[in-house]
């Protein structure tokens, strides 16, 4: 497969290595964009598993609650001016809100439903907006949780988190804020998982593969480069699940010593049963422009 300057420049981008590891990385991948990726970590160029999802595209994330169900959104747009529209954001609560009340299986089905608080369907009130407000939009993603949740909404919508527990102490006080603890933690450290068990195997293997690789290039034999591995995969783990972080107001303590010890001196049982964690345009290319060409476009016409 064939690749061009500008999946050179991409990758680099998406990795910060220099242009002729990336254009040598796409060159052994066959031009595979996710393979040169895996090839640059290998070879412990790339610290850059998690850049690897570029954020650009705009608009907004809302995380909310309501009547023991919660709901967590992304509605995206083509700029950032958007967020600051107080009729985007009214439109985009009106869709939480819908998720919440109507538990749509998806987009598609979500768009079909009357939207909360107004005449018509989500499909129509967002046609409504693009109209109004000029710019395309989007109802990309969202999660839906019912029972005791924790919503949290970092940067202005930048980020948006919904966390599900399952606890015999909500309400009780103390446990609000240890919610709200888990809510910031998953914010800020953007886990994967909840728990090492929730892993996949293939994921695993693929990890191992890359480690394995990485100590190999380093030089280390077979047999040291396995043994490596093992110490490195915990590391991996410590990154990935949200049980096994370090508590971010408390390194000395993991997230789930935390929780434990929170639990034991309310005197009942927590359990994260599940999270989502949106962050706007999470994955999404912005559309880049170009001055220069803009005008001379305008010039023409």
């Amino acid at each position: 497969m064939a690749f061009t300057a500008k999946d050179v420049s991409a990758l680099r981008e998406k990795t910060g290595v220099g242009m002729m590891d990336c254009k040598k990385a796409l060159t052994e991948a066959d031009g595979n964009m996710e393979r040169a990726i895996e090839i640059l970590r290998e070879k412990g160029l790339s610290a850059a598993a998690k850049k690897a999802g570029r954020i650009a595209a705009e608009g907004v994330v809302l995380s909310f609650v309501e009547g023991g169900v919660g709901a967590v959104v992304e509605v995206n747009a083509e700029t950032d001016f958007v967020a600051k529209n107080a009729d985007f954001m009214a439109f985009v609560q009106a869709v939480a809100k819908t998720i919440i009340a109507s538990n749509p299986a998806d987009v598609d089905a979500l768009l079909q439903m009357s939207i909360s608080g107004g005449g018509g369907t989500v499909e129509e009130a967002l046609r409504e907006k693009i109209l109004v407000i000029g710019e395309n939009m989007k109802i990309r993603r969202f999660a839906r949780y019912e029972g005791v949740n924790m919503s949290y909404v970092h940067a202005g919508g930048r980020i948006g988190v919904l966390v599900n527990f399952e606890t015999d102490l909500a309400g009780k006080e103390g446990f609000e804020t240890y919610a709200k603890d888990i809510a910031m933690q998953i914010a800020a450290a953007g886990p994967q998982f909840v728990s090492q068990n929730e892993v996949p195997e293939d994921i695993i293997a693929k990890e191992k593969e890359i480690l394995t690789a990485q100590a190999i290039n380093e030089g280390k034999p077979q047999n040291i480069a396995e043994k490596m591995v093992a110490g490195r995969i915990s590391k991996y783990f410590k990154d990935v699940c949200l049980l096994e972080q370090p508590f971010v107001k408390d390194a000395d303590q993991s997230v789930a010593q935390y929780t434990e010890a929170t639990a034991k001196a309310l005197g009942g049982a927590i359990k994260i049963v599940k999270f989502s964690r949106f962050e706007k345009g999470e994955g999404l290319e912005k559309k880049e422009e170009n001055f220069a060409d803009e005008v001379a476009g305008m010039m023409k016409s």
